[in-house]
């Protein structure tokens, strides 16, 4: 990362920029920026981003609870419960019984839900594009892949277990 932004020290009224060199400061600031920029973007669903992670995962056609679901998107099991009840009000997602389980429901994104998903895509691009718009575009493909890559080994718990929507 280049050196701090001296305007940006000078207003937060910090005399030394030694915090630039901090991996936590640096992805705060740019997950504030982003989450920012992703709420405005996904205002009109419910749930904003939360509700975009549920509907996303969903479209995928991936047969899951919505238990699993909720770990996997990372929100918490009641206010996922509240959060599909709203993506079902808006006729986006619906529950279906698990034929594997029938205490189990699974959370089936409806056609409306698959079009919406699209439309919201659109408007995350545009985010995205501004997040990383001071990286040149092979820089953002490797950016991208690394953060995944994180992302992945993050998920793992301390016994070696990887998260799964199974």
């Amino acid at each position: 990362m280049s050196a701090a932004d001296p305007t940006l020290v000078e207003a937060a009224g910090c005399a030394d920029a030694s915090v630039e060199s901090s991996l936590g400061w640096a992805l705060g600031t740019v997950l504030r920026a982003y989450a920012g920029d992703a709420a405005l973007a996904l205002g009109d669903l419910p749930g904003g981003p939360r509700g975009f992670h549920v509907l996303s995962a969903a479209a995928q056609d991936f047969p899951c609870s919505q238990q699993a679901l909720g770990k996997f998107v990372g929100v918490d099991r009641s206010v996922m419960t509240y959060l599909v009840d709203d993506l079902i009000a808006a006729g986006l997602v619906e529950r279906q019984p698990d034929p594997a389980d029938r205490r189990a429901r699974r959370v089936v994104v409806t056609p409306a839900g698959r079009e919406r998903v699209e439309v919201l895509r659109s408007r995350l691009d545009a985010v995205d594009d501004h997040a990383l718009r001071e990286l040149e575009p092979t820089e953002r493909e490797q950016f991208r892949e690394a953060l995944l890559r994180l992302a992945r080994s993050a998920s793992v718990d301390p016994r070696g277990r990887v998260d799964t929507l199974a």
